[in-house]
């Protein structure tokens, strides 16, 4: 069954800080910034923290800073979330992380809607950075917003134009957060709504559905056009939502507290049982350590439902 932890802070050294974090609240996988996340200064650097992070049992993953917008019609904007991209992945590979998450980002800055340049232009910043990574290295995961404005990606079958984008590359996954999917419409409180969604993502599947700007025909046996989407999801957010479903406003709440409630978590985690879940909710560590607990119960009892069934 997926692993449960949360977004930690790294105060005192990426490994000092991110492991003792993780101590703290009971994370069995953890999340951390590498950079200052609401701007484009880099992090500092320690060989030492670095090596003991590698070293360290507990799987790492990475969230690049919340600016990133690969597909702007800003030229900076787009030229420095390359930029950030890059260091990312750069220090992912440093410090053994998994993956590195990416917000899918907006058509901001084109004239007119924007989508067909804004993902024309993800390929061509993106995939040179794809093409980088090594077998070792961490996967780029792709995150779809609430919704708000004009973003690229924020229902699940919005996925395709980004999967396509990138040319199905091996590299390039998903990353979930369920109180995007929330707000962007996917109510996973009502019954099947897990399910449905889901479905959506799988939907995906299939060549003629996913060719697009990044083209899929030299990527499809490596990246997976023909495989089930729902292999893509590297990891989940797993949040509760202050706001009704369709809000298309992010407001993290904490696990069964807000309008998901943990019935979704608990279809979730026995659907996707390979998949780590990190919390991001409120309420510091004493709230982290009661959202891990509460996942970790409701992980507990999907895999007795598991069980049970295959008798």
């Amino acid at each position: 069954m997926p692993l449960i932890g949360s977004h930690a802070t790294v105060t005192g050294g990426l490994a000092t800080g991110g492991l003792g974090y993780a101590a703290e609240v009971g994370a069995e996988v953890i999340q951390v910034f590498v950079s200052n996340p609401r701007g484009w200064a880099a992090g500092p650097v320690s060989a030492a923290e670095d090596a003991a992070l590698r070293a360290a049992a507990i799987p790492v993953y990475i969230h690049a800073t919340y600016l990133v917008n690969l597909g702007s019609g800003n030229p900076e904007v787009a030229a420095k979330s390359a930029d950030a991209v890059g260091h990312a992945l750069r220090r992912g590979a440093e410090i053994g992380a998994r993956g590195v998450v990416v917000h899918t980002g907006s058509a901001a800055g084109w004239t007119g809607e924007g989508m067909e340049q804004a993902l024309r232009q993800i390929c061509e910043l993106t995939v040179p950075l794809l093409d980088k990574l090594g077998d070792d290295d961490p996967d780029l995961l792709f995150e779809p917003m609430a919704g708000q404005g004009r973003m690229l990606c924020a229902r699940s079958g919005d996925l395709a134009s980004y999967l396509s984008a990138v040319g199905h590359h091996p590299k390039a996954g998903i990353c979930l957060d369920t109180c995007h999917l929330f707000a962007a419409g996917h109510d996973l409180a009502a019954p099947g709504g897990v399910d449905a969604m889901l479905a959506e993502l799988d939907g995906l599947d299939g060549p003629s559905g996913l060719d697009g700007p990044g083209g899929s025909a030299g990527r499809s046996a490596a990246g997976g056009a023909g495989r089930p989407v729902r292999t893509l999801v590297k990891l989940v957010h797993a949040n509760d939502s202050l706001l009704g479903c369709g809000s298309k406003r992010d407001r993290h709440e904490t696990i069964g507290a807000g309008l998901i409630g943990t019935e979704p978590f608990r279809e979730l985690l026995a659907a996707l049982p390979d998949v780590p879940f990190v919390v991001e909710t409120p309420g510091g560590k004493a709230g982290h350590a009661r959202d891990i607990a509460t996942l970790k119960g409701l992980r507990d009892e999907a895999a007795d439902g598991v069980v049970q069934r295959s008798r």
